[in-house]
């Protein structure tokens, strides 16, 4: 029993019609097409979402972990305010705070070492140093005043000097 095609009917079906079998081409296409498409947005969202993080990488770590949280609270609260805050916080280079407070501190630590009698060797060195020149040299005078002034620059010149001034040696505490 062949039938035959009516006369009027097309010869040729496009591709997007389903095949008697059930398959259907175009919505295997439109699937694989549509996967491929959220996968490449998916990744270039990330990518731009970790570019201030990418530019706070030159900065310094405390910069760089304040971009990274500020991405963070953007990603998963979908508040774009906290990424824009992390773009323009990478941008920006924030001045060095601690390094002048660090020096500060040691200097600081240095002194009170130096008058606490617990210091390293060069203020123990210096605090003895201190001492054989106050000391008495036999004949009245002290140390400092039995040397010769020869105008060559003695070792407690070249040893770190205080900022805040000693009391001199006749001054009694």
């Amino acid at each position: 029993m062949t039938e035959k095609m009516h006369e009027l009917a097309p010869h040729h079906l496009p591709f997007f019609i389903p095949k008697a079998d059930g398959s259907d081409q175009m919505m295997v296409t439109v699937l694989i097409a549509l996967i491929v498409i959220i996968l490449l947005l998916g990744t270039f969202y990330l990518y731009l979402h970790s570019l201030p993080e990418r530019l706070a990488h030159k900065h310094g770590r405390i910069q760089f972990e304040l971009v990274a949280v500020l991405g963070l609270l953007a990603l998963f609260t979908h508040n774009q305010i906290f990424w824009v805050a992390a773009l323009v916080l990478a941008f920006v280079q924030l001045p060095d705070f601690t390094t002048p407070l660090d020096t500060i501190a040691s200097s600081a630590n240095r002194i009170a070492k130096r008058f606490d009698g617990k210091g390293d060797v060069a203020a123990d060195a210096y605090l003895e140093e201190q001492e054989a020149m106050t000391a008495d040299s036999g004949d009245g005078k002290t140390a400092v005043e039995a040397a010769p002034q020869t105008g060559v620059e003695s070792a407690s010149e070249s040893a770190p000097q205080s900022p805040v001034s000693e009391p001199s040696p006749d001054v009694k505490a």
